[in-house]
């Protein structure tokens, strides 16, 4: 039985509960959190011990599930790490690119597992396309949200737009050769819409746009490749493909279209999105890789890339707004 503790129980850490309690072969010792509404709220329905030293927590468990607040990962993961417990830790892994090194670090000494909480991998609308080839050469993304106070300790990049970088980098498997970016401030004191031109050295561009100020919720990602459309629509969890047909095409609908170099013939696919919960996925895939022994699919070199690109990108804001100093 992998012994757990959850430290920070807000409104995600909530969710980490109510899904760690379906997952078998984990028992959670107990929790940390300095808030008193929090814990109050947490030992009640869910019946856990309350740890108010994360350090008698550590102590006790073999794994953190570390769900607090951005500015406080980086001292939880080196509590967890220099007392040899395996981490899963939510993005961004940390708060700077000097803290992230340090993990690195400390993940390579303490030979355990650590995994970061870019749940869009375990997307339903991503997952649907594992055994399909993917090579785009322009990706488009927009990433839009209503303004809510949680989580806007960071910028909207660290935010919300890490979530992306992290799936394009994942893709594309390929270095980022420029990085031209834009972002304003409007309800905080970092940026808070930003669009961002990532280009690689394959030649793929990725065109992203993050806002955590719109009035309607968005999350897609559009995929352009030489013989392929692939859209990726992450909230309504669906995925489309347009491509040329091809032999022994299964595609349930399919049109032809008269080009200069003759007819072709376009089929359209949507491949089934299984019912998965994201969330849940992910720690079951934490907690496989502890009981494998196996690489976690989302590992700290995967968070401290997606960190790497997104400190990028606020430093090419800054140049651009000397007057505006969002916080890094």
């Amino acid at each position: 039985m992998l012994k757990l503790g959850v430290f920070g129980v807000g409104h995600l850490g909530k969710f980490h509960l109510n899904n760690w309690k379906n997952i078998e072969g984990v028992d959670i010792v107990g929790f940390y959190d300095p808030s008193d509404k929090n814990a109050a709220e947490v030992e009640e329905k869910y019946g856990l011990k309350r740890f108010t030293q994360a350090e008698d927590l550590i102590r006790l468990v073999d794994a953190a599930d570390i769900v607090a607040p951005t500015t406080f990962h980086h001292e939880l993961c080196k509590l967890a790490l220099r007392n040899g417990k395996h981490v899963f830790v939510e993005k961004p892994m940390a708060d700077t690119m000097e803290q992230a090194k340090e993990i690195l670090s400390l993940v390579k000494e303490s030979k355990v597992k650590f995994q970061v909480g870019h749940v869009e991998r375990f997307n339903p609308a991503f997952l649907a396309l594992q055994g399909h080839q993917l090579n785009p050469m322009f990706i488009e993304v927009h990433r839009l949200a209503q303004f809510n106070p949680r989580g806007t300790e960071v910028s909207v990049i660290l935010d919300l737009m890490i979530h992306d970088i992290d799936i394009i980098l994942h893709l594309v498997k390929s270095d980022v050769k420029n990085i031209y970016a834009n972002g304003v401030a409007v309800m905080t004191d970092t940026p808070d819409i930003a669009n961002v031109r990532i280009e690689f050295n394959n030649g793929c561009v990725a065109n992203l746009t993050s806002s955590r100020i719109s009035m309607k919720k968005m999350r897609k990602i559009r995929l352009f490749q030489k013989d392929a459309y692939i859209g990726i629509d992450f909230l309504e969890k669906k995925t489309e493909i347009i491509k040329l047909k091809g032999e022994g095409d299964d595609a349930l609908f399919h049109f032809d279209i008269e080009t200069p170099k003759g007819t072709k013939t376009l089929a359209i696919d949507n491949p089934e999105s299984k019912d998965i919960n994201a969330i849940e996925a992910e720690l079951k895939a934490f907690r496989d890789a502890i009981v494998n022994d196996t690489r976690p699919p989302v590992n700290e070199i995967d968070g401290y890339m997606a960190m790497e690109v997104a400190h990028e990108i606020l430093k090419k804001i800054v140049s651009n707004f000397p007057s505006s100093q969002p916080v890094i």
